[in-house]
Protein backbone atom coordinates (compact mmCIF):
# COMPACT_ATOMS: atom_id res chain seq x y z
CA UNK A 1 0.00 0.00 0.00
CA UNK A 2 2.81 2.40 0.85
CA UNK A 3 4.46 1.72 -2.51
CA UNK A 4 1.15 2.41 -4.28
CA UNK A 5 0.82 5.80 -2.59
CA UNK A 6 4.44 6.59 -3.37
CA UNK A 7 3.92 5.81 -7.05
CA UNK A 8 0.74 7.91 -7.08
CA UNK A 9 2.47 10.94 -5.54
CA UNK A 10 5.33 10.49 -7.98
CA UNK A 11 2.83 10.47 -10.83
CA UNK A 12 1.26 13.73 -9.60
CA UNK A 13 4.62 15.44 -10.07
CA UNK A 14 4.89 14.44 -13.71
CA UNK A 15 4.72 17.25 -16.29
CA UNK A 16 1.68 17.58 -18.52
CA UNK A 17 1.61 16.38 -22.10
CA UNK A 18 2.32 19.02 -24.72
CA UNK A 19 -1.14 18.75 -26.31
CA UNK A 20 -2.85 19.21 -22.95
CA UNK A 21 -0.90 22.42 -22.31
CA UNK A 22 -2.10 23.84 -25.62
CA UNK A 23 -5.67 22.74 -24.95
CA UNK A 24 -5.63 24.28 -21.48
CA UNK A 25 -4.48 27.59 -22.90
CA UNK A 26 -7.19 27.41 -25.57
CA UNK A 27 -9.87 26.75 -22.94
CA UNK A 28 -9.22 30.19 -21.47
CA UNK A 29 -10.81 31.72 -24.58
CA UNK A 30 -14.39 30.57 -23.84
CA UNK A 31 -13.89 31.51 -20.20
CA UNK A 32 -13.07 35.07 -21.22
CA UNK A 33 -15.97 35.10 -23.66
CA UNK A 34 -18.30 34.32 -20.74
CA UNK A 35 -18.08 38.02 -19.85
CA UNK A 36 -19.60 38.99 -23.19
CA UNK A 37 -22.82 36.94 -23.02
CA UNK A 38 -25.55 36.42 -20.41
CA UNK A 39 -25.18 33.46 -18.08
CA UNK A 40 -28.91 33.06 -17.41
CA UNK A 41 -32.22 34.47 -18.61
CA UNK A 42 -35.43 34.71 -16.59
CA UNK A 43 -38.49 35.63 -18.64
CA UNK A 44 -42.15 36.29 -17.80
CA UNK A 45 -45.22 36.14 -20.01
CA UNK A 46 -48.86 36.99 -19.29
CA UNK A 47 -51.95 38.10 -21.25
CA UNK A 48 -51.14 41.75 -20.52
CA UNK A 49 -47.54 41.17 -21.68
CA UNK A 50 -47.88 39.14 -24.89
CA UNK A 51 -44.31 39.94 -25.93
CA UNK A 52 -43.03 38.97 -22.50
CA UNK A 53 -40.49 40.50 -20.13
CA UNK A 54 -37.03 39.17 -19.53
CA UNK A 55 -34.00 39.67 -17.32
CA UNK A 56 -30.49 38.61 -18.31
CA UNK A 57 -27.90 37.82 -15.66
CA UNK A 58 -24.31 38.44 -16.79
CA UNK A 59 -21.16 37.65 -14.85
CA UNK A 60 -20.89 41.31 -13.87
CA UNK A 61 -24.27 42.97 -14.44
CA UNK A 62 -28.03 42.66 -14.88
CA UNK A 63 -29.69 43.58 -18.14
CA UNK A 64 -33.31 43.63 -19.25
CA UNK A 65 -35.18 43.57 -22.49
CA UNK A 66 -36.63 46.61 -24.21
CA UNK A 67 -33.41 48.56 -23.59
CA UNK A 68 -33.44 47.79 -19.89
CA UNK A 69 -37.03 48.88 -19.27
CA UNK A 70 -38.17 45.30 -18.62
CA UNK A 71 -36.33 45.33 -15.29
CA UNK A 72 -38.34 48.36 -14.15
CA UNK A 73 -41.57 46.67 -15.23
CA UNK A 74 -40.65 43.43 -13.46
CA UNK A 75 -39.85 45.34 -10.27
CA UNK A 76 -43.22 47.13 -10.49
CA UNK A 77 -44.99 43.79 -10.73
CA UNK A 78 -42.90 42.35 -7.90
CA UNK A 79 -43.81 45.33 -5.72
CA UNK A 80 -47.48 44.34 -5.80
CA UNK A 81 -46.73 40.93 -4.29
CA UNK A 82 -44.16 42.26 -1.82
CA UNK A 83 -41.02 40.97 -3.49
CA UNK A 84 -37.81 42.90 -3.04
CA UNK A 85 -36.53 45.05 -5.87
CA UNK A 86 -34.22 43.24 -8.29
CA UNK A 87 -31.17 45.40 -8.91
CA UNK A 88 -27.40 45.26 -8.99
CA UNK A 89 -27.13 45.94 -5.25
CA UNK A 90 -29.27 42.89 -4.44
CA UNK A 91 -27.13 40.66 -6.63
CA UNK A 92 -23.99 40.86 -4.51
CA UNK A 93 -22.74 37.61 -6.08
CA UNK A 94 -21.88 39.59 -9.19
CA UNK A 95 -19.17 41.34 -7.17
CA UNK A 96 -17.00 38.24 -6.92
CA UNK A 97 -17.90 36.16 -9.98
CA UNK A 98 -15.73 38.23 -12.37
CA UNK A 99 -12.75 37.82 -10.03
CA UNK A 100 -13.42 34.08 -9.73
CA UNK A 101 -13.52 33.63 -13.50
CA UNK A 102 -10.37 35.73 -13.93
CA UNK A 103 -8.62 33.65 -11.25
CA UNK A 104 -9.59 30.43 -13.04
CA UNK A 105 -8.21 31.82 -16.30
CA UNK A 106 -4.90 32.71 -14.64
CA UNK A 107 -4.65 29.31 -12.92
CA UNK A 108 -5.33 27.56 -16.23
CA UNK A 109 -2.64 29.59 -18.00
CA UNK A 110 -0.18 28.93 -15.17
CA UNK A 111 -0.93 25.22 -15.34
CA UNK A 112 -0.51 25.25 -19.12
CA UNK A 113 2.87 26.98 -18.84
CA UNK A 114 4.60 25.31 -15.90
CA UNK A 115 2.05 22.90 -14.46
CA UNK A 116 2.16 19.23 -13.63
CA UNK A 117 -0.58 16.69 -12.91
CA UNK A 118 -0.85 17.91 -9.30
CA UNK A 119 -1.63 21.47 -10.46
CA UNK A 120 -4.15 20.09 -12.92
CA UNK A 121 -5.98 18.25 -10.15
CA UNK A 122 -5.95 21.42 -8.05
CA UNK A 123 -7.43 23.34 -10.98
CA UNK A 124 -10.29 20.83 -11.23
CA UNK A 125 -11.02 21.14 -7.51
CA UNK A 126 -11.09 24.95 -7.58
CA UNK A 127 -13.13 25.04 -10.79
CA UNK A 128 -15.67 22.57 -9.42
CA UNK A 129 -16.03 24.59 -6.22
CA UNK A 130 -16.59 27.87 -8.08
CA UNK A 131 -19.17 26.30 -10.38
CA UNK A 132 -21.06 24.52 -7.58
CA UNK A 133 -21.00 27.50 -5.24
CA UNK A 134 -22.18 29.90 -7.95
CA UNK A 135 -25.14 27.69 -8.82
CA UNK A 136 -26.01 27.15 -5.16
CA UNK A 137 -26.00 30.90 -4.51
CA UNK A 138 -28.21 31.47 -7.55
CA UNK A 139 -30.78 28.96 -6.29
CA UNK A 140 -30.60 30.40 -2.78
CA UNK A 141 -31.10 33.95 -4.07
CA UNK A 142 -34.20 32.96 -6.02
CA UNK A 143 -35.55 31.19 -2.94
CA UNK A 144 -35.02 34.28 -0.80
CA UNK A 145 -36.69 36.56 -3.35
CA UNK A 146 -39.78 34.35 -3.46
CA UNK A 147 -40.10 33.63 0.25
CA UNK A 148 -39.26 36.95 1.92
CA UNK A 149 -42.44 38.71 0.80
CA UNK A 150 -43.79 41.85 2.41
CA UNK A 151 -46.99 40.90 4.29
CA UNK A 152 -48.30 44.44 3.72
CA UNK A 153 -48.12 44.12 -0.08
CA UNK A 154 -51.25 45.03 -2.08
CA UNK A 155 -51.59 41.43 -3.28
CA UNK A 156 -51.14 38.36 -1.12
CA UNK A 157 -49.56 35.25 -2.64
CA UNK A 158 -48.15 32.15 -1.08
CA UNK A 159 -44.35 32.15 -0.76
CA UNK A 160 -42.77 30.49 -3.77
CA UNK A 161 -39.49 29.71 -5.44
CA UNK A 162 -39.21 31.26 -8.92
CA UNK A 163 -38.36 28.97 -11.79
CA UNK A 164 -34.75 27.85 -11.51
CA UNK A 165 -34.58 25.73 -14.64
CA UNK A 166 -37.55 25.29 -16.93
CA UNK A 167 -41.09 26.69 -16.79
CA UNK A 168 -43.33 27.58 -13.88
CA UNK A 169 -46.68 29.31 -13.47
CA UNK A 170 -47.08 31.93 -10.76
CA UNK A 171 -50.57 33.48 -10.64
CA UNK A 172 -51.36 34.43 -14.25
CA UNK A 173 -47.68 34.66 -15.22
CA UNK A 174 -45.69 31.95 -16.94
CA UNK A 175 -42.03 32.22 -16.04
CA UNK A 176 -39.09 30.53 -17.74
CA UNK A 177 -35.52 30.24 -16.55
CA UNK A 178 -32.75 28.85 -18.73
CA UNK A 179 -28.95 29.08 -19.05
CA UNK A 180 -27.60 31.20 -21.85
CA UNK A 181 -24.48 31.44 -24.00
CA UNK A 182 -22.28 32.64 -21.13
CA UNK A 183 -23.01 29.46 -19.17
CA UNK A 184 -22.20 27.41 -22.26
CA UNK A 185 -18.79 29.09 -22.44
CA UNK A 186 -18.12 28.29 -18.77
CA UNK A 187 -19.34 24.72 -19.28
CA UNK A 188 -16.89 24.26 -22.16
CA UNK A 189 -14.05 25.35 -19.86
CA UNK A 190 -15.15 23.11 -16.97
CA UNK A 191 -15.74 20.09 -19.20
CA UNK A 192 -12.40 20.56 -20.94
CA UNK A 193 -10.44 20.83 -17.71
CA UNK A 194 -12.13 17.75 -16.24
CA UNK A 195 -11.57 15.76 -19.44
CA UNK A 196 -7.87 16.65 -19.58
CA UNK A 197 -7.43 15.69 -15.94
CA UNK A 198 -9.29 12.40 -16.39
CA UNK A 199 -7.09 11.56 -19.39
CA UNK A 200 -3.92 12.21 -17.43
CA UNK A 201 -5.13 10.10 -14.51
CA UNK A 202 -6.20 7.23 -16.75
CA UNK A 203 -3.01 7.40 -18.80
CA UNK A 204 -0.95 7.46 -15.61
CA UNK A 205 -2.79 4.44 -14.25
CA UNK A 206 -2.25 2.48 -17.46
CA UNK A 207 1.42 3.42 -17.49
CA UNK A 208 1.79 2.23 -13.90
CA UNK A 209 0.13 -1.09 -14.72
CA UNK A 210 2.43 -1.61 -17.70
CA UNK A 211 5.47 -0.77 -15.59
CA UNK A 212 4.39 -3.23 -12.92
CA UNK A 213 3.97 -6.00 -15.51
CA UNK A 214 7.39 -5.30 -16.98
CA UNK A 215 8.96 -5.35 -13.52
CA UNK A 216 7.24 -8.66 -12.73
CA UNK A 217 8.68 -10.44 -15.76
CA UNK A 218 12.11 -8.82 -15.69
CA UNK A 219 14.74 -10.89 -13.87
CA UNK A 220 16.28 -9.25 -10.85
Amino acid sequence: MRDAFARFYEFLDRPLYGWSRLLLAALVIPLVLAFTAPLWRISMRAPQYPKGLYLDVYAHKLDGGNQGRDIQEINTLNHYIGMRKIDRAEMSELDWIPFALAALALLALRCAAIGNVRMLVDLVVVTSFVAAYSMARFVYKLYVFGHNLDPKAPLTVEPFTPAIFGKKQIANFYTESYPQLGTLYVTIFVTGVVAITAWHLIAGRLAAVRAARVAAVTPA
